[in-house]
């Protein structure tokens, strides 16, 4: 299936950005797709910014995944080319052979891009996100049965060899989050470091608005919490309940709100109701991310609690930051490397649930240094906002393109 519909008036010289990610879609036969509305934004993001044909190549799934933000669209309102093809090598060489660049994501059925890529004469840059580490927290905290778990931990250490092959044969990496860049900028000394996220500079917290609800932290009133995301183990959500227990053990006042659903949503319910803390817990389901999240984390929240057991790039942590609201959460790789970059949070231990209470306790006590650190992360999202991250990321792909134009008319290749 292809749905076609190019950007409108590119530069004649312009060249093609052809993108590979690790999504799927799920086709229908009137031309819609279902996909991740996330992947769709960035998508058009970077079509408005490349100033040419942009052609996005994604596998066909059966049904669509667990994402809490899937659509059916027609991608032909986007301005950009969908194909729907197998991530195989006889399929996908002659749909890159011409492009101007390939954005690969880094992924198994994508080990060999780079190699198809040079096969036909064109660039690749990988996309990375998760470190072996993470890979390998998260089936930890998804796979119980230890023959499955060790079977693929196995497979993960392969993989992660193939990964690192690939890179070498890459014309460069963005990665995505702090955890890849550390790995695998040795191997790619051009690669770029950008932080993902949905939030442009629009929907920023104004620095009016986030100090008049910082001037109400004076007045005492408990400390206002909050989460959300997939109700899942991998995110930790099974942990909140066991932080407010520890709250109110400690005779903290607080509230926490819980935002999302999952697959421990009724879990997560019956243990609220079963630990008495309906009276200061709540679960508001799933909010739509720019009419209804965005606004209550700016106006409501003071503290983001993050029991994320992984070190995924989330894009959690930069959305929350835009809020002008500091996160409290375990120091996995992702979370532990943008504390090392900006003071806009509190990292604790790993599965420490009473550490983190520990943690929100003394905030609750100091809300001058809770100020601080508001103010900190609304600085740092500020400067990683969604229009100025690909600004970033199309001029890297720009750079990396012209290089290999140089090296390919250079007389020493004759």
């Amino acid at each position: 299936m292809i749905l076609d519909s190019r950007p409108s008036a590119p530069r004649p010289d312009a060249k093609s950005l052809v993108i590979l990610p690790s999504i799927g879609a799920v086709p229908h036969p009137d031309g819609q797709i279902t996909i991740t509305r996330k992947f769709l934004d960035g998508v058009a993001e970077m079509a408005r910014q490349w100033g040419g044909p942009v052609e996005v190549i994604v596998p066909p799934i059966a049904a669509a995944t667990d994402n809490l933000d899937s659509v059916r669209i027609d991608p032909r309102e986007l301005g950009v080319t969908v194909k729907v093809v197998p991530f195989e090598a006889e399929r996908l060489m002659p749909e890159l052979a011409g492009a101007g660049i390939v954005l690969a994501t880094v992924y198994y059925q994508l080990n060999d891009a780079a190699d198809w890529c040079g096969q036909v004469g064109v660039p690749c840059v990988y996309v990375s996100e998760y470190t072996l580490k993470t890979r390998l927290q998260i089936l930890g905290a998804e796979v119980s049965n230890p023959l499955i778990r060790a079977r693929r931990r196995f497979w993960e250490y392969g993989q992660e060899r193939k990964i690192r092959a690939g890179l070498r044969r890459a014309a460069s990496v963005q990665c995505n989050g702090t955890p890849t860049y550390d790995a695998y900028q040795p191997i790619c000394p051009n690669s770029l470091l950008f932080f993902d996220g949905r939030v442009e500079r629009g929907m920023l917290i104004s620095s009016e608005a986030l100090e008049r609800r910082l001037a109400s932290l004076k007045e005492g009133r408990p400390l206002r919490l909050a989460f959300s995301g997939r109700l899942i183990r991998m995110k930790g959500a099974d942990h909140l309940p066991l932080v407010a227990q520890e709250l109110k053990r400690r005779q903290v006042p607080f509230e926490l709100t819980i935002c999302g659903d999952g697959v421990l949503a009724d879990e997560m319910r019956q243990q609220i109701r079963s630990s008495g803390l309906e009276d200061c817990v709540r679960m508001r389901g799933v909010l739509d991310f720019a009419s209804e999240l965005m606004p209550f984390v700016k106006q409501e929240v003071d503290a983001f609690v993050c029991c994320h057991r992984q070190g995924d790039p989330s894009c959690t942590y930069i959305e929350t930051m835009s809020c002008g609201v500091p996160i409290v959460g375990y120091d996995n790789e992702a979370w532990a490397g943008l504390l090392r970059r900006v003071p806009a949070g509190v990292g604790v231990p790993m599965d420490d649930p009473a550490a983190l209470a520990d943690a929100l306790v003394r905030l609750h006590s100091d809300r001058d240094t809770l100020a601080a650190l508001s103010r900190h992360a609304l600085e740092f999202a500020s400067q990683n906002t969604f229009e100025e991250t690909f600004r970033k990321r199309i001029a890297h792909l720009q750079t990396v393109m012209a290089q290999a134009d140089r090296k390919a008319a250079s007389p020493s290749r004759a």
